[in-house]
C-alpha cells in the first residue's frame, strides 16, 4: 500500500465514467480468486479499497453487477472497463481497480487474495502475504452471519 496525499482519479477506457478517490487505500491487493479471473479476463485482478465516503464519481457512473450473493461490481456500460468490487454487508468499503487508475503506479500491492485458485504456472517472488478467500474477514463474517 502506497500513501498518498494527492487525490487518485482514474476512469474506464472510453472515458464515460471517471472517479476520484481521496486519502491512501486502507489495502491494495491482488485477487486471484475465481470470481476476480472471470471478471477482469485474466488469472488476478489488483484492487484498492477506500471508504466510500473517499470515492466519487465525477462523470458518469458505473452500471452494477451483482457477481455472488455477497458481492457486486461495477464497470462501465459503454466500454466494458472493471471498475469496482464491493461486498454488499460492508458498503462502507469499495475496491478500485488499480488498472483503471490515471496513474496506478502510485498504489502498491501489500497481499494476494484468493490463492487457491492460483494457477500454478503463475510465478511471483513479491514475499506479500497470501491468502485464501475464507481468511478475508469481511468474507468470513459475511459467511458466519455477523454482518447482516
Amino acid at each position: 500500500m502506497s500513501a498518498t496525499a494527492a487525490p487518485l482519479g482514474g476512469g474506464c477506457m472510453c472515458g464515460a465514467v471517471r472517479y476520484e478517490a481521496q486519502g491512501a487505500p486502507s489495502r491494495t491487493g491482488f485477487c486471484h480468486c475465481r470470481m476476480c479471473q472471470r471478471n477482469s479476463g485474466n488469472v488476478f485482478a489488483v484492487y484498492a479499497s477506500f471508504p466510500s465516503a473517499n470515492v466519487e464519481f465525477l462523470k458518469g457512473a458505473p452500471k452494477v453487477y451483482r457477481s455472488s450473493s455477497f458481492a457486486e461490481r461495477g464497470f462501465c456500460a459503454d466500454c466494458g472497463t472493471p471498475l469496482t468490487f464491493q461486498y454488499l454487508a460492508a458498503r462502507d468499503d469499495i475496491g478500485i481497480t488499480v488498472g483503471s487508475f490515471d496513474e496506478p503506479a502510485r498504489v502498491k500491492p501489500d497481499s494476494h487474495d484468493g490463492i487457491e485458485s492460483w494457477v500454478p504456472w503463475l510465478v511471483m517472488d513479491d514475499g506479500l502475504p497470501r491468502h485464501r478467500t475464507e481468511e478475508d474477514p469481511q468474507f468470513a463474517a459475511m459467511r458466519d452471519g455477523a454482518a447482516d
